[in-house]
């Protein structure tokens, strides 16, 4: 009997004690020059960790560790808060978030490194397999179809579109473009795209220096074979 007592005492115990959900992110250089430097290194208030900085694709995924995190992105690396250059590119992440991207920019007048940070939450509950999240970084508003979907986005800002289409194949795209203060839209693109509804995507709308209509640049998340990757020893914990 008091063995039975003794293990009803222990099992919240064992129930409360389930390991935390795995917390990963990827980091996207948005446009980012060839002046700008190819890594960094990124300081989770105990340790640093050097992450690949990509122009054009996603970097590959990289595990964190769980808690209310200051992210920072420095030349060198550090082991202690008290040595965080001030003016760093910092991000504060919540220590709810367990899936994100690290958009980065440019920002040549930052010293310390020349990049802007942002985190941009990709939890399952926010952006599932097969969605797109948009983000319009315009002054224009741009709508249309996409797939089986409508969009709307207005300027400087974004929204989640849910899955275009079902199972992997082509579906049609038929974007517009409106300026402010005229009544005409413009066309922006009529084409197809690729779905995979194994991959999640962002999608970004920005200015086309020297033309009136934007460019949308789309990247692809498939996120497993990225994790295999993982599995095989090519990544290592950030501040483990």
């Amino acid at each position: 009997m008091k063995s039975l007592l003794l293990l009803l005492l222990l099992l919240p115990c064992t129930v409360t004690a389930a390991p935390a959900p795995a917390r990963t992110f990827r980091i996207l250089f948005l446009e980012g020059p060839d002046s700008a430097p190819q890594t960094l290194q990124l300081f989770d208030g105990k340790s640093s960790t050097e992450v690949d900085l990509p122009r054009m694709n996603f970097s590959k995924v990289y595990p964190l560790r769980p808690g209310t995190l200051k992210l920072s992105l420095l030349p060198t690396a550090i082991d202690d808060p008290e040595k965080l250059p001030e003016g760093a590119p910092s991000v504060v992440l919540p220590e709810s978030s367990t899936d994100f991207y690290l958009l980065l920019t440019s920002d040549p007048s930052n010293k310390v490194a020349p990049v802007r940070i942002q985190a941009i939450n990709a939890d399952p509950s926010r952006l599932k397999k097969g969605a797109m999240l948009w983000y319009n970084l315009t002054d224009l508003t741009v709508g249309g179809t996409v797939g089986s979907r409508k969009l709307v986005i207005a300027p400087l800002s974004s929204k989640t579109l849910e899955p275009p289409a079902s199972g992997n194949t082509d579906y049609p795209v038929d974007l517009a473009f409106r300026i402010a203060g005229k009544e005409a839209n413009y066309p922006l693109c009529e084409t197809k795209w690729r779905h995979d509804p194994r991959s999640r995507s962002l999608a970004f709308i920005i200015a086309n220096e020297g033309f009136r209509s934007p460019r949308i640049l789309v990247f692809p998340d498939f996120r497993e074979q990225e994790q295999r990757k993982n599995d095989d020893g090519a990544n290592q914990r950030v501040g483990g």
